[in-house]
């Protein structure tokens, strides 16, 4: 199928508000997408089956599935259009940025309690969009973000959200798998090398410890590389790779994605205390923010399964951005507050001129 017909068809389903989603891997060309018959609510709790997952933040929600046996399965080479590509001004109003820099602190302060290590805020900013197109939003995100995963997924139950996520929560194939920490963030600036201070450095080595303790029951291998830059549209961050080998008959996907998800990196250590202080005191429900997806193949013996951030959510003529930060003890408020105002930016360049 070429890209023309596929959009034609993404196009159809969505005004007939049947189910669908349309992905394409880091580094690749390859658009895939799953295009369900009918507008049937499908949710998983095992990871088992053929399809592509939809998971929330908090697992006592609904995760969403489309399976592949009740969809057409399509797939498309994808040649990257030349869109132009500029910073959007955020307007300089701050509405949300007290109550946000007054629940930083309130982390901060619980985390020099020692009641945690790390804690992840975030927080949502509603865009008003004119003449939304989804022909336009499919050309743009899966042409300015080559090395994310990036997708559109939309059920009449959940509504239009779409990605480009830096963060693997697990890759598996077999019983091989690779997963990864991924803290810090800094914009792109012409200094080099790259400089990660200790605040950086810290939280990068708590995410990681976080994830190696979180594994340890269900591998039998496990190598862990040094800290790396890693770019990710306009932003860079601090990334450990790590991988290894499942335990035989021990480790399905199901263990390692409930083992692993929410991650640090998304909200905070030790996983139970951090997710509780944010349900109770971040005022908003992050929906499939900071939930997972991705394909599910061979009954579940191989996956990518992606950490969903860097998204938002279209509503008829608005856009919700969702973004956070990783708060340490050595976390500025102000400095957090400008941290997510950059994260904005990777999902507002995909509505630029829908803005």
């Amino acid at each position: 199928m070429d890209y023309k017909l596929l959009t034609e068809k993404i196009s159809k389903h969505y005004s007939k508000k049947l189910p669908f989603v349309v992905f394409s891997l880091p580094e690749s060309n390859s658009l895939n997408a799953f295009f369900q018959k009918d507008a049937k609510q499908i949710t998983i709790e095992k990871l088992t089956e053929n399809g592509f997952v939809f998971a929330p933040f908090d697992s006592k929600e609904t995760s969403f599935f489309i399976p592949e046996k009740d969809s057409e399965s399509l797939q498309c080479e994808f040649i990257k259009h030349n869109v132009e590509v500029m910073p959007v001004a955020i307007p300089k109003e701050t509405e949300g940025k007290d109550g946000y820099v007054k629940l930083l602190g309130k982390a901060v302060e619980t985390i020099k309690k020692r009641a945690a290590n790390k804690i992840v805020i975030s927080r949502k900013k509603d865009f008003k969009l004119k003449d939304f197109s989804i022909e336009k939003l499919t050309e743009r995100l899966f042409s300015i973000y080559p090395t994310a995963f990036r997708y559109i997924w939309y059920h009449p139950k959940t509504g239009l959200w779409c990605g480009a996520t830096p963060e693997t929560l697990v890759q598996i194939e077999n019983n091989s798998f690779k997963t990864m920490a991924l803290a810090g963030t800094q914009p792109i600036t012409n200094r080099t090398p790259v400089y990660w201070g200790p605040k950086e450095m810290d939280e990068q080595q708590l995410v990681t410890d976080s994830i190696i303790d979180s594994l340890q029951r269900v591998t039998a291998v496990l190598k862990v590389s040094k800290p790396h830059t890693h770019q990710a549209g306009s932003l860079l961050h601090l990334r450990t790779d790590i991988t290894g080998i499942l335990k035989n008959g021990k480790a399905t996907l199901t263990t390692i994605a409930t083992a692993l998800h929410p991650t640090p990196a998304v909200c905070g250590s030790p996983k139970k205390f951090s997710k509780e202080f944010i349900l109770k005191n971040e005022g908003y429900n992050r929906e499939f923010y900071t939930g997972f997806l991705g394909p599910i193949l061979e009954n579940g013996q191989s996956a990518s399964l992606m950490v969903n951030l860097r998204c938002m959510k279209i509503e008829g003529n608005s856009a919700r951005v969702f973004v956070g930060g990783g708060i340490t003890i050595g976390s500025q408020p102000e400095d957090e507050w400008n941290e997510t105002q950059n994260k904005m930016q990777t999902m507002l360049q995909v509505l630029q001129p829908m803005l």
